[in-house]
């Protein structure tokens, strides 16, 4: 039995959930808040606090199983209505986005206690250290699931980056983690029994610095459901291209659009996401130039992907984009990297293409590929479909429950 935990919950976490859940394997769910839709509480606050809470609830899993730690959480939602630097600043404020994770972490190694019949804990980068010092006494197996690349790859990376793009420098946030922060990752790789990750470039990057002597599995994430209804993409318009990520340059934005300049008014941009800083001024006059949406619900994010020809998403750093899987599922072709994680579900020049990081004319030549060849488009668009069927969530689960299963047996039989 485990204890499966996450300070904020996410489409993946949910999966594994259901995954433990149903093989029997879910000692219980822990995460900041587990938000009951069906409360007294939650029919009486107003609906605009009541929508972003229900994205805390995990409706597949029963009550019981259910533990939640909430206070800090709830407290950080609420101030980040206001512009309280002293609270938030990074890794340091009462009511950063660290702050929540640490002491989460901190939570949950004592909540050991209180549990029994345990023989494993399953938890993320960045909340799992506490948690699997804990657990080790008590000679429990430790999973980790690391969704993104290793760290000193990253720093190398960004490191590069910001050298070639001075101007978009500062929205490579990763630069500012401490040294401290980067330490607990590598403590927390070292506890780990099994590191299970996205892609084969996450596992690539902790090969390459002998990161990790865990048993180490790749497990894509699954792509949502495929509506009945198919998609139309013949039209004579411009070619519609959607970007959806953080607008910075570990999604390797600025070379997007600097495709997109080249094409001119062939192509049609339109930006979903939250710029990570305010002082980025070719990030500032890009937003001004395209269509940008700030923020959306998740469906309708699927609604706009229905609506475009084509997802753009040349990442230079990732472990896998979920929003690739998303848009195969309606029927979305993809232009991205190996970085992003992609080649475990994109096939290069069926479901879309897989450029090489950093490269403006490979971009811009195959989307204008596109430009010129709609029924191209329309094959592509229907493989998509096709793909995003085979990959669901449900594999998702099914490799995870094996995963566990098995290395929870091999813990047993070698104490």
């Amino acid at each position: 039995m485990l204890l499966l935990s996450h300070p904020t919950g996410n489409t993946f976490f949910r999966a594994t959930a259901r995954a433990l859940y149903r093989t029997e394997l879910l000692a219980e769910l822990a995460s900041t808040i587990c938000w009951n839709t069906n409360s007294l509480i939650a029919k009486s606050i107003p609906q605009s606090l009541r929508l972003q809470l229900d994205r805390r609830s995990f409706s597949d899993i029963p009550l019981q199983l259910q533990h939640s730690h909430p206070l800090r959480e709830f407290l950080r939602l609420f101030s980040s209505q206001f512009n309280i630097p002293v609270l938030h600043a990074h890794e340091r404020g009462a009511l950063s986005i660290d702050m929540v994770y640490r002491r989460f972490d901190k939570y949950i190694s004592l909540r050991l206690d209180r549990l029994h019949n345990l023989t494993g804990v399953y938890a993320y980068e960045d909340c799992a250290l506490a948690t699997f010092e804990a657990a080790k006494k008590r000679k429990l197996c430790c999973f980790y699931d690391l969704p993104i690349g290793y760290w000193r790859a990253a720093q190398l990376l960004f490191s590069e980056e910001s050298e070639l793009q001075p101007l978009w420098a500062s929205t490579l946030t990763g630069l500012k983690d401490s040294d401290h922060k980067l330490s607990r990752k590598d403590q927390e790789l070292a506890l780990a029994d099994v590191v299970i990750v996205p892609s084969n470039f996450v596992r690539n990057t902790l090969e390459t610095f002998n990161a990790s002597s865990a048993l180490i599995k790749v497990i894509p994430f699954g792509s949502p459901l495929v509506p009945t209804l198919s998609k139309t993409c013949s039209h004579d318009g411009p070619l519609r291209v959607l970007y959806v990520g953080s607008l910075g340059q570990r999604k390797g934005l600025s070379y997007a659009l600097d495709a997109i300049d080249i094409l001119g008014s062939q192509v049609k941009l339109t930006l979903i996401g939250k710029r990570p800083v305010l002082d980025c001024v070719p990030l500032n006059l890009a937003l001004d130039k395209h269509h940008w949406i700030e923020s959306l619900p998740h469906d309708q994010i699927l609604e706009q992907m229905a609506c475009h020809d084509i997802l753009l998403l040349p990442s230079l750093f990732e472990g896998y984009a979920l929003v690739i899987s998303e848009a195969l599922s309606r029927g979305l072709p993809v232009i991205t990297t190996p970085n992003s994680g992609a080649t475990e579900t994109v096939r290069d020049g069926i479901e879309g293409f897989i450029v090489p990081i950093r490269d403006v004319d490979a971009i811009a030549d195959r989307l204008q590929i596109l430009i010129d060849d709609r029924a191209r488009l329309a094959l592509m668009s229907h493989y998509c479909l096709q793909r995003a069927a085979d990959l669901s969530w449900s594999m998702y689960e099914d490799s995870i429950s094996t995963i566990v299963q098995e290395n929870l047996c091999l813990s047993a039989l070698s104490e």
